[in-house]
């Protein structure tokens, strides 16, 4: 198995995190992408010392962000307040990086919607440093912009980032997002030294919905391999992710989900 193979735990949502990570660590996978509502349901302390029993170190924690106060479900939120949480709680799980989401559109003001996370990062960014946290702002695709991210290209979100030391701001390069952008081999060279982490996954085609029309590697038009090696040459060298969001995954044994990721991993990304 490639060794910076790592679960995305919603590929595996079914799973509770107790089972995810003795689900890990039984396939023999070192790392486990954390989400924060799994995270709450065990608790900070209690997920800090299965990782640890179970010898499985995290790859990024998410999310934080929403930073424009719109959220997919509408509620109101205090981006700022709540990812100075994320950011405590990462640095107690020993996740090095926070995965940010930055929020859809306030008040039809999409330039003002984007000052508005350029002025939170500048906020949370030394904050944390401190705390030995990368933020890792995560653009995603276009469909999304509305509703969850004002960022929708590499190039937008390295220019942010790149007024903050590396080791405070990065970037994320999912390929659901990017993998479709004319520009994204030169955005991802531009991100030398900056990218915080690389998530992989495939398009499901036709395209079902925006958010959960993914597969595992190999059953869309994703390259792979390119991309990995363009992520590769920029220095690159941390865990791969593989995040998937697909009903139909969800429903079936989080093992048996696993077995198949680690499976397309090796033929279509390693």
């Amino acid at each position: 198995m490639d060794p910076r193979f790592s679960l995305n735990q919603i590929t595996t949502k079914a799973w509770s995190l107790p089972e995810a990570v003795a689900g890990c660590a039984a396939a023999g996978v070192g790392w486990i992408g954390l989400w924060r509502d799994k995270v709450a349901e065990t608790g900070v302390e209690e997920t800090a010392r299965l990782l640890k029993q179970h010898g499985v170190r995290v790859s990024s924690l998410c999310r934080g962000g929403f930073f424009t106060g719109v959220t997919p479900d509408g509620s109101p939120v205090d981006g700022v307040a709540r990812t100075r949480e994320a950011i405590d709680e990462a640095a107690a799980l020993g996740a090095g990086v926070l995965v940010l989401v930055v929020g859809g559109i306030a008040g039809n003001d999409l330039a003002g919607s984007r000052q508005r996370v350029a002025d939170a990062v500048g906020q949370l960014a030394p904050y944390a440093g401190e705390r030995g946290v990368r933020l890792g702002l995560e653009p995603l695709h276009p469909m999304q912009c509305a509703e969850r991210s004002v960022l929708s290209t590499l190039d937008q979100a390295l220019a942010i980032a790149a007024g903050y030391p590396a080791e405070q701001v990065g970037v994320i390069v999912d390929e659901f997002h990017v993998w479709w952008d004319p520009r994204i081999e030169e955005s991802i060279a531009a991100a030398a030294g900056r990218i915080a982490g690389f998530h992989v996954c495939d398009v499901l085609v036709p395209l079902p919905d925006p958010l959960l029309g993914r597969a595992l590697p190999g059953d869309g038009p994703i390259d792979h391999r390119r991309l990995r090696a363009a992520v590769e040459a920029a220095g690159y060298t941390g865990p791969i992710e593989v995040e998937v969001f697909n009903a139909d995954l969800w429903s079936r044994p989080g093992a048996e989900v696993l077995a198949e990721s680690v499976a397309a991993f090796e033929r279509h990304v390693a």
